[in-house]
């Protein structure tokens, strides 16, 4: 999987205190890249990292630096509120698709004033499609249904004007990440310990799942080839039944668990959550697997025995 450059980039990143671009910045410095971390509050001048500086940016004021940019080779655009930290209310789910529409609008239109518009690699989520049961989805398949699919399909039309100004831009669908400190796994890790983790409604939902150790390969896969534009589904090649999910977990800490939490539990517990929790997407990565990207997870046995082996680190 070999880079389409050998010289260092600038790499600017939203959301980078998050899971994901936390371990990307990390990961494109220990490359030698230099990484340029876009912060609301006033940037930090002392105690960063090597490779790191920081310039600010206002989404919500739909503001940046005008020199926020200067020198950037790509931007990779992660930014926008979580979508399970919070109960959907209706006004949290506002906040989830205000945060996407105003951070991705501000961002390209940023680059779409840059002398030699940025390469954009702009977050999204296998949420495009929808829950489509045993149906197969590649990033042909047309959106789905419910309030994520039309989250995904806004926030990806707000790349208009990057695109326009003739960026290239990758549409990063990411699955559900595999990461003991964050995401999903962060809530079922617990549980899986003590036998708990069984599966959610039925178990027969496919996950579109992907480690973040591959994730985080993807994304630097996409930024060093910006041939590839459009969506890219972020997905393991084999997703399964969200209960073989849970079923390799607990094998993989020698605690099984069969019980299933019952659908009008997870209702009462997560309200409209509930129903894209127990959605199923049997999304395939096809972009990636033509253009050559290699897993180093590729199958749940592989995936979960690495989930494990960092949980252990972690607590060592």
């Amino acid at each position: 999987m070999s880079s389409s450059s050998d010289s260092p980039r600038l790499v600017a990143v939203t959301g980078s205190s998050g899971m994901i671009g936390s371990a990307l910045s990390a990961r494109l410095r220990e490359r030698g890249d230099r990484v340029v971390h876009l912060v609301r509050r006033e940037p930090s001048v002392d105690g960063l990292p090597d490779g790191v500086e920081e310039r600010q940016w206002s989404p919500s004021e739909r503001h940046i630096d005008p020199h926020a940019l200067d020198g950037v080779d790509v931007v990779v655009h992660l930014a926008g509120a979580g979508i399970g930290d919070h109960r959907w209310t209706a006004s949290y789910k506002e906040e989830i698709r205000r945060s996407r529409i105003e951070g991705t609008e501000t961002i390209c239109a940023a680059v779409a004033e840059m002398p030699q518009p940025a390469r954009l690699v702009s977050g999204s989520a296998i949420g495009y499609y929808g829950s489509r049961g045993d149906d197969v989805l590649t990033e042909e398949s047309g959106l789905g249904e419910g309030f994520l699919a039309e989250v995904c399909r806004d926030w990806e039309a707000a790349t208009w004007r990057a695109r326009q100004a003739g960026a290239s831009v990758a549409l990063a669908r990411t699955g559900i990440v595999l990461w003991p400190g964050g995401g999903a796994m962060a809530r079922m890790l617990p549980l899986a310990k003590f036998g708990l983790a069984g599966p959610l409604g039925s178990g027969k939902q496919y996950w579109a799942w992907i480690t973040l150790h591959d994730l985080v390969r993807a994304l630097i896969f996409l930024i060093d080839r910006p041939g590839i534009t459009g969506p890219v589904n972020l997905a393991a090649p084999t997703p399964q039944p969200q209960a073989d999910v849970v079923k390799a977990l607990g094998e993989q800490l020698k605690r099984p668990a069969i019980l299933p939490a019952p659908t009008i539990a997870l209702r009462v517990a997560l309200g409209e959550m509930a129903g894209d929790i127990l959605g199923s997407q049997r999304a395939l990565p096809i972009v990636l697997t033509e253009a050559g990207f290699s897993w180093d997870h590729e199958d749940l046995d592989a995936a979960m025995a690495w989930l494990a082996a960092v949980e252990d680190q972690s607590q060592a």
